[in-house]
């Protein structure tokens, strides 16, 4: 067996899936899925094939021709990171023929890493029931068995039978809503009578196609009562079914069209035809995620002035870098993430000016140093190129891939000179779409295409070596500096005055506050608080930015607040700095409990990935 992939039991040797067809069943007392799915592969193949899948139930695997069974095997005990692997044998009995393609009769489980079941309370409407999808990085294996790593592209078609009273969205075209018909879609193969329900007229079919390949962790779907509002020729912005949700979102989200167009100025044709907009409940575990057509939002994005279009210009710029070009596993991640980091200031910086653009490229300056700290006793997750065989991808996240990653990009912006980059992303952008590449193969486009390129930046320094490079570079402008400056007269007893902070928005407040001592005196934090009234900030950034002071400096006036913050939401990059806040260092008792009583109450509310995440958190530090 060769491996391609440290997260994936597939096998080199074994033909790439190309195609799938999916008809799916929600069943939502018992937060299950009932599915068929038909694949086909890329060769005609003979011989063993390898599949990942996690927490799934494989009723059969069947012939395309006769639907005679085929033989299967599952891997005795789970992997803690992969799962259990799918073994399917693929022997004719005809030696002269082999198989490319056959189905697999599945079921889901209520603990699926992928999926969050709400139930009406956990809603914005409080109406209806609630599932939504979150395959990154290796969960799409818990909704479907599938070759689940990035260098496996799929196209994808998909029937979704949900109550009637529901609708659906996925990252794939929209083709239509109808009633359900009996036997479509192979759904007569349904196990556990869920075949005879397929076509119940309290049922509707929602139909996708996704045309374009994709990997697997860009499946997606979100089921419940939505609504939505047009904002644009190209986008529409989803919500459950309330008012207020999807008026707020319409407004933040308005500009959306222009950072398009700037888009593919920058980095050529926007091949997605759609991009659609899902603000999902509070539970959701990212402030974004790029599924192709139908980007997933965090609810904590929309802050009332535009400041949240910044998190869509992050997912808009992965439809070129990560979605159209795809980094080959997760040891690559940095090709996703530092690309579109890189691409997403330049969109910032063409519809909301240069100084924006440098606010956000500084507070990530400060966010790349702390991870790199963080990282001190493990400095190989401070590479861009990493070694991650045995490594859970949730539990390693951190910002480097997207910093460092920028960074080095940076770098060689600066090297050649933009227009020339600018040339040089476009041409990358067009000679590897819907492709999936690896470090290797970028430096070697890199070095043919910027001759002598290795002569004047450290390559290997850059991709291979640990910690910050010493060619990084901090971003420098007048009102950046200003905000540093500020942050280091408090340092001397001197608060900002109002007039000073007057034009300040979400930005300037979360860079000023990573800047502060990371512990003060309570009656430091109480006055900070006292005159402007971070802790009851409606940007997030700055609330959780000044809880996490508070927590460190042990200012317990703001414990109520931090405790209601952690039960309000889901977004993992609020969870991960207040948890660990709380159960960091020595002589935290009180914290420790609190935390520990906080995430008993509130986990049920979190996502399955944010679940994991906090857990590992407790397990470290309790």
């Amino acid at each position: 067996m060769a491996p391609l992939d440290p997260h994936s039991f597939s096998d080199s040797t074994n033909p790439p899936t190309t195609d799938v067809s999916l008809s799916l069943y929600f069943d939502f007392p018992s937060a299950t899925i009932h599915g068929v799915a038909f694949f086909i592969l890329a060769f005609p193949y003979a011989g063993e094939l390898s599949f990942d899948t996690r927490s799934l139930t494989i009723h059969q695997v069947l012939s395309p021709t006769d639907l005679s069974p085929l033989p299967f095997s599952l891997s005795s005990s789970p992997d803690p990171i992969k799962g259990t692997q799918l073994s399917i044998s693929l022997l004719p009995e005809d030696d002269d023929t082999a198989f490319n393609s056959f189905f697999i009769v599945f079921s889901t489980s209520p603990s699926s890493t992928a999926l969050q079941w709400l139930c009406p309370p956990q809603t914005f409407n409080k109406k209806h029931p609630f599932v939504y999808t979150q395959c990154q990085s290796i969960h799409a294996r818990s909704i479907f068995p599938c070759q689940d790593t990035p260098a496996a592209r799929i196209r994808y078609t998909a029937l979704l039978n949900v109550p009637r009273e529901l609708s659906a969205v996925m990252s794939a075209r929209h083709v239509g809503r109808r009633p359900p018909v009996s036997g479509e879609g192979h759904s007569h193969l349904l196990p556990n009578g869920f075949n005879s329900l397929w076509s119940s007229e309290t049922r509707v079919v929602e139909e996708f196609l996704m045309n374009q390949p994709i990997p697997p962790y860009l499946f997606a779907f979100a089921v419940g009562e939505l609504g939505s509002r047009e904002v644009g020729p190209r986008t529409r912005v989803y919500a459950e079914a309330v008012d207020s949700v999807l008026d707020a979102a319409a407004k933040e989200f308005a500009g959306t069209e222009e950072m398009i167009r700037q888009g593919e100025k920058l980095f050529g044709e926007y091949a997605w035809e759609r991009f659609d907009l899902l603000v999902l409940p509070p539970s959701f575990p990212y402030g974004g995620m790029e599924n192709p057509r139908m980007v997933f939002l965090t609810p904590t994005v929309i802050k009332g002035d535009a400041s949240g279009a910044q998190v869509v210009a992050h997912e808009l710029a992965h439809s070129w870098t990560g979605n159209l070009i795809t980094n080959k596993n997760n040891e690559h991640f940095w090709l996703n993430e530092g690309f579109t980091t890189y691409a997403e200031r330049r969109i910032v910086e063409a519809v909301q000016g240069e100084d924006r653009a440098i606010l956000n490229t500084g507070i990530g300056w400060k966010g790349l140093k702390e991870e790199v700290e963080k990282f001190k006793d493990n400095l190989e997750f401070t590479k861009l190129k990493n070694n991650q065989e045995g490594v859970d991808p949730d539990t390693i996240y951190s910002e480097v891939p997207y910093e460092k990653g920028f960074q080095f990009l940076w770098r060689i912006e600066r090297q050649i000179g933009r227009p020339a980059f600018d040339e040089f992303i476009k041409k990358y952008i067009a000679t590897f779409k819907f492709q999936s590449i690896d470090t290797e193969r970028f430096l070697k486009f890199l070095k043919a295409q910027v001759p002598g390129i290795e002569k004047d930046i450290d390559l290997v320094l850059w991709t291979e070596g640990t910690g910050i490079p010493p060619d990084a570079y901090e971003p420098v402008s007048d009102l950046y500096t200003k905000i540093l400056s500020l942050a280091n007269e408090f340092k001397l007893g001197r608060m900002p005055r109002e007039d000073e902070v007057a034009d300040w928005r979400g930005q300037e407040w979360e860079l000023y506050l990573e800047n502060l001592p990371r512990v003060l005196e309570a009656s430091q934090v109480l006055a900070l608080d006292e005159r402007y009234r971070l802790s009851e900030s409606k940007d997030y950034e700055v609330k959780v930015a000044f809880l996490q002071l508070a927590i460190l400096s042990k200012c317990r006036n703001f414990y109520s607040e931090v405790e209601k913050t952690l039960k309000e939401v889901g977004r993992m990059k609020y969870l991960r700095p207040l948890y660990r806040a709380l159960v960091q260092g020595a002589g935290k008792e009180e914290e420790k409990i609190l935390a520990k009583r906080v995430f008993a109450e509130a986990r049920e509310c979190y996502h399955p990935i944010a679940q994991g995440v906090v857990e590992s958190i407790l397990a470290k530090h309790i």
